[in-house]
């Protein structure tokens, strides 16, 4: 019997035309591009949300990397506030202190042009 409140999963038979779809571009961008320098390769795996239809790469770690725009990124979750996103969209100013850490993390990636 499926967990009707399963909100994500590696289960292929789950993912429709369009989940297939991103999870092949989500490959096709790891294999031309490669994973984040700030993405652990240990136990990486194709995820979905079935909520929100999203198709990421996680791992052992769980960190977590989409596609934004032709480019795979690390996708971030601030543990203090919760906020979600992509690193360009986490406040370098913002009161929250882990918002802050994720914003001003790695700066070097926007020197590089990553």
């Amino acid at each position: 019997m499926a967990d009707i409140d399963e909100i994500t999963t590696t289960d292929l038979s789950k993912f429709g035309y369009r989940e297939i779809k991103l999870m092949r571009e989500l490959i096709d961008a790891w294999m031309d591009q490669g994973l984040p320098d700030d993405f652990e390769d240990e136990g990486v795996q194709v995820m979905m949300n079935t909520n929100s239809g999203n198709v990421f790469l996680t791992n052992s770690e769980y960190q977590v990397v989409m596609m934004n725009g032709d480019k795979l990124k690390s996708f971030y979750n601030c543990p203090e506030c919760g906020r979600e996103g992509f690193k360009k969209e986490f406040e370098k100013d913002s009161d929250c202190e882990g918002c802050r850490e994720i914003a001003g993390a790695d700066e070097e990636d926007e020197e590089r042009g990553s």
